[in-house]
């Protein structure tokens, strides 16, 4: 008779996971965040219980409001009964690659609830505002049965899109003072949004910001029918984040009923499908690189007796036959 085989620390792990131990959660987090050996394995024993949480991405530029928002909102989930995961993705320390601004001093009064899970994470340099892995930790986060995952990026920019193909509703906080970055949106960016929010809307700046806004709205695309609103907040003092909140569910109903949202499913498969291959070809480009072949094929192009693109050209036939 065949003895039982006792779970190894790794299955331990997922089955505390989902059992809803959020010990377990943080620790296979923290595999995949470090790129761990198991990382592609807890993916594979975790993706078939992923795809049914609401994914808000919350972005803006620093001095935003955008953690106070957050905060709002994870009061208004809480008090509508659903489980929320924060991901906060902050600026890089350049020295150890790990997060500037770290979860213990953000959304303070959330810390004891079990139904709220709050990490951050550093860009560690990753154009785009968000880290490496977020994705993966999504899919970690869903698959621990949270009914809503909030991204809150580091800040905004031309880069910043990457947010657009991980979450379904992008929600872009403003305040009177973002000209600027107001300026940069007419470029492109202002078309990640599903939401307008002006934030601290007692300053006097903040009506023409919003006549602004909406002059942008009415000359640019709508999002298949979807005419972006832009609401107002004075989150210090709580005003305005219960219209905010409607305001997104009304959101994600519209990419229910639309069918918007399996499109933004399937572009957030194809990136992360696009970001395991380039992984994967990146570490074949380094492992060529350092073999003998490879130095003799910089060596030849140091004294000029080949082109870069000839070398380019051998060093892919290289990886090719593995």
């Amino acid at each position: 008779m065949a003895k039982n085989k006792t779970p190894t620390q790794f299955e331990k792990l997922i089955e505390g996971m989902l059992k809803g131990d959020r010990l377990s959660l943080a620790r296979l987090i923290s595999r995949v965040e470090n790129a761990e050996p198991d990382s592609a394995g807890i993916i594979e024993r975790l993706y078939k219980h992923t795809g049914h949480a609401q994914i808000w991405g919350i972005t803006g530029p620093p001095g935003a409001g955008k953690s106070t928002i957050v905060d709002g909102l994870i009061t208004r989930l809480r008090a509508s009964g659903k489980s929320v995961a924060v991901v906060a993705v902050d600026p890089s320390s350049p020295f150890s690659g790990g997060a500037i601004l770290g979860d213990r001093i953000r959304m303070q009064r959330h810390a004891i609830d079990k139904g709220v899970y709050i990490r951050s994470f550093g860009t560690r340099g990753k154009r785009g505002g968000l880290s490496r892995s977020t994705r993966e930790v999504l899919l970690l986060l869903d698959a621990a049965g949270f009914d809503v995952l909030i991204i809150e990026t580091a800040g905004v920019g031309q880069t910043e899109l990457d947010i657009l193909q991980v979450a379904q509703t992008v929600v872009v906080i403003l305040v009177p003072e973002s000209g600027d970055y107001v300026q940069v949106m007419k470029a492109g960016l202002m078309e990640i949004a599903g939401i307008f929010v002006v934030n601290k809307c007692d300053r006097p700046e903040a009506d023409q910001l919003v006549r602004e806004l909406n002059l942008m709205i009415s000359m640019g695309p709508h999002h298949n029918g979807w005419i972006t609103p832009v609401t107002k907040t004075e989150a210090t003092r709580e005003q305005g984040l219960d219209d905010l909140f409607k305001t997104i569910f009304e959101h994600q109903k519209f990419l229910s009923e639309s069918g918007k949202r399996f499109e933004i499913q399937k572009e957030f498969l194809k990136s992360q499908l696009a970001e395991i291959l380039i992984e994967k070809l990146q570490l074949s480009i380094d492992n060529s690189l350092n073999s003998m072949a490879g130095k003799k094929i910089i060596d030849l192009l140091i004294q000029r007796k080949n082109d870069p693109y000839s070398a380019a050209k051998k060093l892919y036939l290289m990886i090719k036959k593995g």
